[in-house]
This record gives structure tokens, C-alpha cells and sequence, in this order.
């Protein structure tokens, strides 16, 4: 389904687009009264405890605190309260917008390459914060999550990359609307103030891809700006603040404002309610752009059959889909330079054992033979593996050794998706290894054991109180 690039609606493509936003309200009200299945519950829970993984060590960056500060002068304790974790408690929205920094901030979130979107680091923020001050039970809370992360999946992957092309970041874009329908749950909203919160949802969406290669640390805010503003949308459609109607397929709606030049409503659509696209997500193995882990994946594979050494590589040839070739740059001046840099990540893994925060850390960036080799690494975009995407996230490294000798690498499917999964045993491991330093090992590792209990919305209080006691 596409919109011309007039921004007029073509006629076949307004006929497939007809009713969707009905469509997709009609399901949320649903939704929020039927149980759950039982492997979707399972993955939420596999995905709150990524999302507390990145939460803790994230709330305590730079970008993370001058949120915290913002926050802390703005959003204050008055009426219904939530936790904004290593801040305390503070308005829903505050909490939303501080949590869904931080979960960002490190590049450690979760994602679905279909859509291109980090969907928990907007949905747990914004459904955690509104089900705190709420006091809503963790039956309801689930299912509200669940909805928030199947809107956002699919109304992302609907609009990629026509909406990347247009040069919206998606975690945002795609984000406050989808996570608006989570909210909704927990506050029972019914079809006609659903399609008003929708519609300012809507409004608030955006969020430019300007960062790129620019060291410009919004790209960490975007996550939770559209976190504590699919509360606000929630709550401002409640005190009858009207939005415009149907929000997806209006005259200068979201498809024709966003993702102009194409929009499939089948993505969106087919099978809504009865096959759940979040089961696809994939979790992050490396604290990275996903579009670095193919070609992490290879070197490592490549130096585990080849015995290769970073003495023995003269260049590095990456090919790719065009969407990950952009993250090319050379200059690594910062953490998150360092971490949309395929030639970085490349260097990174011949270089060092282990592929961590420490190796896209100031030292790691400073460390003259990783940078020479940083220079000897190209990246070029690949006919086969763009006709492959977003299916799959294809990367093939060639590294070319002193001694004249080539040796290559595919990988179709990073370590992490669905079809090369990361097991329960390893998410409570990544959460360990990311939170004990800021925690300690045993503290972390019970806060893992309640997280995959869930029984309970105190323990988001809990991860605050163990952040700010090791502060």
C-alpha cells in the first residue's frame, strides 16, 4: 500500500487503508479483557527482564541524569505516583520519561527487525508507570504490555522503510501510538475515547534520524518522550481532549504525514488478534545499533574456525543492506558514535574477546591499533541482502590477511532473533552481567528471580531502592 509522493492518497491504496484505525481500536478493547496466551505472557516476562537489564546501568549515564534533573524540577509527587527508577517517585509521565532514557541509553534494548523499533523502551516505561499509579494488577498490567508491544511491532514494520526514507526514527514515531494502546488498557478506555487518545498520540509522534553520525544524545530521549507521551495522550483524551478521526488513513494522518511513499495495512492487520508478531522480537547480545550485529557475529565466527588475529587482517569488507550500511562512520568521538559504527564493532571483535560496554567504552575508543584497523574496515550496501531486508539482517564479512588469503563469512540472522534465539538462562545472565556492577552480583541476580515472577508491581520500586542504596 503506498501514498503518492504529492501526499495525495492513491485510490487503491485508500481502499486498502479504509477502516484500519477501527480495525486496530476494535482489537485493543478486546484485547484488554482476554487472557492471554501462554507463550506471549512467557515472552513479556523474557522481555522485562531485558528491559530492567537495560534500565539499571542505563539510569546511570549522563543522558540518563539530565533527565533525571529535568524531571526531578518538573514532574513532581503531586496525586498518583510512579517509580523512575535511581530518581524515586514522581508523576507517571516523569517516570515513563526517565525510565524510557535510560532503557535506551546503552543500546542493550530489545527489537523487531521487521519494523526497525526498540518497542519495550517505549511500552514498559509508558505501561509500568501508568499501572503504578493506577495500582493495577499484574493480570491487567501483562495484558496491557502484551497490546502495546504487538501496536507498536506492526504499526513500525507497516510503515518500514518507507518511514526510515522519510528520516523518522521509528522507536518514537511508531512508538507513543502503539504504546497509547497499551495505556488505554489499563485505564478501560472504551472505542470512542480510544480513537481521541489515538489521534493526539498521533501528534506527539515523531523523532528525526538526524542523530546519526552528529554524537547528539536525543537519540536516548526518544524512547521516552514517547513513553510519557502516550500517558499524556491517555489522559488528555479522558479529560475530553478530541483528536482527529481515524488518525491512520485521514487527509494528513499518520500514513500520509509519516510514511508517505508506503504503507502495507496487511502488516498491520492480517491475523491481528490471533497471531502475535512481538513472539519475533529479537533481544541484543552486544551493546549496539542491531545493524552491527551481523557483522559482529561473522568476525567472531571467523576468528573462532580460523584462529585469525587483528595482526593478521590488512582489510575488512563489509557487505550489507542499505539501511545498515549508512552506519559506516569512522569517527567513534563517543559512546554512541562507537555504537552505530559498523567499522567500530568490526575492530571491536577482532581486537577484543568479549564484546561488551567496556570495548565501546573512552579507552577501547582511544586505543591507536583498533583505530587503524577502524580505517581499514568498508562498508558497502549489497543488492542481495537489501532484497533480504527486513527479513533478514544479512551481513557478509571478508577479511583479507596479509598473506593474501581471504576468508568469509555470512550471517542471515543475528545471534538474538527468533530463528538463532537467546534461552531463558542467558536473559537472566545478560541481566547479571549488566546490572551487578551498578547493584552487585547477588542483588542483581535476585532481581531477577522476582522479575520472572512477576507477582508483584513493587519490584519496579524494589530496582529503584537497589539503585539508589548502591549510589
Amino acid at each position: 500500500m503506498s501514498i503518492t509522493g504529492t501526499g495525495t492518497t492513491a485510490p487503491q491504496a485508500q481502499r486498502g487503508l479504509d477502516g484500519a484505525t477501527d480495525v486496530l481500536v476494535d482489537w485493543v478493547v478486546a484485547a484488554a479483557a482476554a487472557p492471554l496466551p501462554a507463550e506471549v505472557e512467557h515472552h513479556v516476562r523474557r522481555l522485562l527482564v531485558d528491559y530492567v537489564a537495560a534500565v539499571v546501568p542505563g539510569s546511570a549515564t549522563d543522558v540518563a541524569r539530565a533527565v533525571a534533573t529535568h524531571v526531578a524540577g518538573t514532574y513532581g509527587t503531586t496525586g498518583r505516583t510512579a517509580t523512575a527508577i535511581g530518581l524515586g517517585p514522581v508523576s507517571a509521565p516523569g517516570a515513563a520519561f526517565l525510565n524510557g532514557t535510560s532503557a535506551h541509553s546503552l543500546e542493550v534494548d530489545d527489537g523487531y527487525t521487521p519494523g526497525s523499533v526498540h518497542p519495550s523502551s517505549v511500552c514498559f516505561p509508558a505501561v509500568l508507570a501508568a499501572a503504578e499509579a493506577r495500582g493495577s494488577d499484574t493480570t491487567t498490567t501483562m495484558r496491557a504490555l502484551a497490546v502495546a508491544l504487538e501496536a507498536v511491532s506492526r504499526l513500525a514494520a507497516a510503515g518500514h522503510p518507507a518511514t526510515w526514507r522519510n528520516h523518522f526514527h521509528n522507536t518514537p514515531l511508531a512508538g507513543v501510538v502503539g504504546a497509547t494502546c497499551g495505556v488505554a488498557v489499563l485505564h478501560g478506555l472504551d472505542a470512542d475515547r480510544l480513537h481521541d487518545a489515538l489521534g493526539v498520540a498521533a501528534s506527539h509522534a515523531g523523532g528525526l534520524f538526524a542523530f546519526l553520525g552528529k554524537n547528539a544524545e536525543v537519540k536516548r530521549v526518544h524512547p521516552g518522550k514517547a513513553a510519557r507521551d502516550a500517558i499524556v495522550s491517555v489522559e488528555l483524551a479522558e479529560a475530553g481532549v478530541t483528536g482527529p478521526r481515524p488518525i491512520l488513513e485521514t487527509r494528513h494522518g499518520y500514513v500520509e504525514a509519516f510514511a508517505d511513499g508506503g504503507f502495507d495495512a496487511g502488516t498491520l492487520l492480517d491475523g491481528l488478534g490471533e497471531r502475535w508478531v512481538v513472539l519475533d522480537s529479537y533481544v541484543k547480545p552486544y551493546p549496539s545499533c542491531r545493524h552491527l550485529h551481523g557483522p559482529i557475529d561473522a568476525v567472531l565466527a571467523l576468528r573462532a574456525e580460523h584462529g585469525v588475529t587483528v595482526a593478521d587482517v590488512a582489510r575488512v569488507d563489509v557487505a550489507t543492506y542499505t539501511v545498515a550500511s549508512h552506519h559506516a562512520s569512522t569517527e567513534v568521538d563517543s559512546l554512541l558514535d562507537a555504537q552505530m559504527s559498523i567499522p567500530f564493532a568490526v575492530a571491536t571483535a577482532l581486537v577484543h574477546d568479549e564484546v561488551g560496554l567496556t570495548e565501546f567504552g573512552s579507552g577501547a575508543r582511544r586505543d591507536p591499533a583498533l583505530l587503524d584497523l577502524v580505517g581499514r574496515v568498508h562498508v558497502r550496501a549489497d543488492e542481495q541482502a537489501d532484497a533480504d531486508y527486513p527479513v533478514l539482517r544479512t551481513a557478509v564479512v571478508t577479511l583479507t590477511l596479509h598473506d593474501g588469503r581471504e576468508l568469509t563469512e555470512r550471517v542471515p540472522t543475528p545471534y538474538g532473533e527468533p530463528g538463532n534465539p537467546v534461552s531463558d538462562d542467558e536473559m537472566t545472565a545478560k541481566l547479571v552481567r549488566l546490572a551487578a556492577p551498578v547493584l552487585g552480583r547477588d542483588a542483581a541476580t535476585g532481581l531477577a528471580a522476582e522479575l520472572w515472577t512477576f507477582a508483584s508491581l513493587d519490584v519496579v520500586a524494589r530496582t529503584d531502592a537497589l539503585c539508589r542504596g548502591a549510589a
